[in-house]
């Protein structure tokens, strides 16, 4: 299956962590106007952001994970494969 790209929301610098909730450590920070590739997502910490409040968290990479209340999916729910 074909990875989809998405936006991250305008005006945010978003933090990558290395697993799914806030308390992983920050791996990286993602510069405004990013757009990043959601490979599965996975359940995790509920956070609120410019898309609502979500428990789902987005694997843009190997250990790097984002919430996905700060991804312009289109979707409140899943839009990749569960994360294994």
């Amino acid at each position: 299956m074909a990875v989809k790209y998405y936006p991250v929301a305008p005006g945010y610098r978003l933090n990558v962590r290395s697993g799914p909730g806030t308390h992983y450590p920050v791996v990286r920070v993602l510069a405004e106007g990013a757009t990043v590739p959601v490979h599965c997502q996975k359940p995790g910490e509920w956070v609120t952001g410019p898309y609502g409040t979500s428990c789902v968290w987005d694997s843009i990479g190997a250990g790097q994970y984002v919430s996905d209340s700060y991804v312009r999916t289109g979707s409140d729910g899943y839009v990749a494969p569960r994360c294994a």
